[in-house]
């Protein structure tokens, strides 16, 4: 497994899954951190052997958020770092699917990674809280990605008490999908992973952009545009694969590729 300073890279399975590796500081979001995981998404989206990517903390913390001593943006050896919200933007706007895997207690910005996650399995114990009014700041940036999956009625209440919450309380909010025992996180990530083979590679990445496109416009625009991304789907190769595949009852090749 390639080492770096502060994150672990490895794919298995067709996955690419980025450890946040300072354990030492509860994975806190150093520059350096930010900026190696930054680099691993840019490489995951451009390795055609992975199909999703998964983000998870080295225990017992997923994150706990900004390194004060380091915060994301800071100089490194005389240059500037990665900014957080790249990062942020750089998850959301990614081809593959975007697994968090929340393994242990996630504050702060940390939450940023989940809020920005396509698919959250969490332990179901895990705490979580948006901690910085505690200390006198806000969770600005991270509101971004946040507020989308909470709504409003629950961010208010988070946001302003900072009070903490677990994973089957995210779950109970819409803000993860699923809350297992910690023994069983793996697992339970590998489930998805394995849901996320079965489709067509393709379709896989368009149903991301659509998920994410199509609250942007309105009804009208919305079935224009739909109508022809559909067509554009039903005449390619992948989707003449998918339906010989599901006439001749045997395996799509995508399936058999990922083994």
């Amino acid at each position: 497994m390639p080492t770096t300073e502060a994150t672990l890279y490895e794919i298995r399975n067709g996955a690419a899954w980025i450890t946040l590796n300072r354990p030492e500081n509860r994975n806190a979001l150093s520059s350096v951190l930010v900026s190696e995981l930054y680099e691993h998404l840019l490489a995951s989206n451009e390795d055609p052997e992975v199909r999703c990517i998964v983000i998870t903390g080295a225990d017992p913390a997923f994150c706990s958020g900004a390194d004060l001593k380091s915060p994301p943006g800071a100089a490194i050896e005389g240059r500037r770092s990665v900014p957080y919200p790249q990062v942020l933007t750089t998850i959301m706007e990614s081809d593959k699917p975007v697994i968090a895997a929340v393994n242990g207690a996630a504050f702060a910005g940390g939450l940023g990674l989940v809020g920005a996650s396509d698919i959250v399995v969490a332990v179901e114990d895990a705490r979580m809280s948006f901690s910085e009014v505690r200390i006198g700041v806000i969770p600005a940036v991270i509101s971004v990605v946040c507020i989308p999956k909470l709504g409003t009625h629950h961010a208010m209440k988070l946001f302003i008490t900072g009070e903490r919450f677990s994973g089957a309380d995210a779950v109970s909010m819409g803000f993860a999908h699923r809350a297992v025992p910690k023994d069983g996180l793996v697992a339970a990530v590998e489930e998805e992973i394995d849901m996320i083979n079965l489709g067509g590679p393709n379709a896989v990445v368009q149903c991301k952009k659509l998920v994410r496109r199509v609250p942007t416009l309105s009804i009208e625009e919305g079935f224009e545009v739909t109508a022809e991304w559909s067509g554009r789907m039903f005449r390619s190769d992948e989707a003449a694969e998918g339906m010989a595949a599901f006439r001749e009852k045997r395996k799509a090749a995508w399936i058999d590729e990922a083994g």
